[in-house]
């Protein structure tokens, strides 16, 4: 790779160390607009200190995925040309998030059937960022590909798993920094024990056997972060009610109509929040936002793994729709007066939650000859085993001088809930 340019202060990693290339594209418009995508939209609701943006995050991926693939070059796994092509990679991977990042996934989703992933392969190729990788002799599509784990014809499918996998420099990052923002203590994970103790196994990132307690305690840390950040009830109301005024002012604004990547990148939280404040059909919501006038949590049930029926069931739109107009009929109240959250399978997106499937982590044992033996997290770990299916969890939001009302038609459709007082 290039000499260092330079460096940047991270509350994480003290510095971040960049070339002459990363510098350059940190500067580009795309990049820097990351600074106006906050990273936990409606955390803040609850943790003041979380209103850091997607850019710090991003700048910690391409640190961390450098560490990683940095090692793997010293294990002859990678050439240095490939271990800068990742790091690119790892920095441009959010470039494609929309305004209050997940919460906008579904306006995407519904309307042109893309995720933020599809966004961010398409800023990468036509945006200014192609123009500076066609500059230094690099190809833009691999890279589009790369930064979201989608590169296919390629010998080295490891390759995806750095960005994109049950294990990731994505995930280890966000855990750490979002925790750190919000003040959460569950993040302090030796993340550095997992990266150096990574390997490469049958063509896919295997763990050493020996970092077994680490990687169980990151999955705890992550497991505990959404209980008590991303899945927490008030910011999962502040999100619901970001989605609902987009919805409301989606035609009037044409929050969908772009041609250009230029129009998608003017769409940042500064200038939605404006639109929606701007719209007579969105404004009475944000305003309630302004002034932490919520919605309110009228009913809350979680579910074990064995007894997950009816979050299975409310992942289907159309039968929460009907389960939300049977609610509001009971108490009374229009059909946008109630809403049904399941963040276990989000209703509202989120992009952090790891199926059972996911949990299943290549791992193996290291012989004194070097030679690895594959094994099975799910046999080397009882936590892991026990943590499968492990989070299940049904809301029903209303406002507040209705929530007696929807409480009581909730639990006589859902069920009464459990007698035990969850704290988060």
């Amino acid at each position: 790779m290039a000499k260092v340019w330079g460096f940047i202060k991270c509350p994480l990693y003290n510095y971040i160390h960049i070339n002459r290339l990363e510098k350059d594209l940190i500067d580009t418009y795309p990049f820097q607009r990351l600074r106006r995508l906050r990273q936990l939209v409606g955390a803040e609701f609850v943790y003041p200190g979380a209103c850091h943006s997607r850019l710090e995050h991003s700048l910690g991926v391409m640190h961390l995925a450098g560490e990683l693939a940095g090692n793997m070059e010293k294990n002859g796994q990678l050439t240095n040309d490939e271990v800068q092509e990742i790091k690119i990679a790892a920095l441009l991977h959010d470039v494609g998030h929309g305004p209050f990042s997940h919460v906008f996934e579904p306006i995407l989703m519904q309307n042109l059937n893309k995720t933020h992933e599809d966004m961010s392969t398409w800023i990468i190729r036509k945006s200014e960022i192609a123009d500076i990788m066609k500059r230094e002799g690099m190809d833009a599509t691999r890279v589009s590909e790369l930064a979201v784990g989608r590169l296919k014809n390629t010998q080295k499918m490891f390759a995806n798993q750095i960005i994109s996998s049950a294990v990731d420099v994505d995930k280890m990052d966000f855990v750490g920094r979002d925790t750190y923002h919000t003040g959460a203590e569950y993040g302090h994970v030796d993340i550095f024990r997992l990266i150096y103790t990574m390997d490469v196994l049958d063509n896919s990132i295997a763990v050493d056997l020996t970092a077994l307690t680490t990687l169980e305690t990151f999955i705890l840390a992550r497991i505990e972060s959404f209980r008590a950040i991303y899945f927490h009830r008030v910011s999962r109301a502040a999100q619901i009610m970001l989605e609902r005024a987009m919805n409301l002012a989606k035609d009037e604004l044409e929050l969908t109509k772009f041609d250009k990547v230029e129009d998608y990148l003017e769409l940042d939280d500064y200038t939605m929040w404006t639109y929606l404040k701007e719209s007579k059909r969105s404004r009475n919501v944000i305003e309630m936002l302004e002034r932490r006038e919520l919605l309110k949590q009228a009913y809350e049930k979680t579910f074990l793994a064995k007894d997950e029926t009816l979050t299975s069931v409310l992942t289907n739109e159309k039968i929460r729709v009907e389960l939300e107009n049977e609610i509001a009929a009971a108490s009374n109240l229009p059909p946008e007066g109630v809403t049904i959250d399941v963040p276990s399978l989000p209703s509202v997106a989120t992009s952090h939650a790891m199926s059972p499937e996911q949990m299943e982590i290549p791992m193996f044992n290291k012989d004194t000859d070097g030679r690895k033996t594959p094994r099975r997290l799910s046999d080397a770990s009882r936590i892991i085993d026990l943590l499968r299916g492990y989070m299940n969890i049904v809301r029903v939001y209303t406002t507040r001088e209705n929530r007696e009302a929807v409480k009581k038609a909730s639990e006589k459709l859902l069920g009464k809930p459990q007698s035990l007082e969850i704290s988060y």
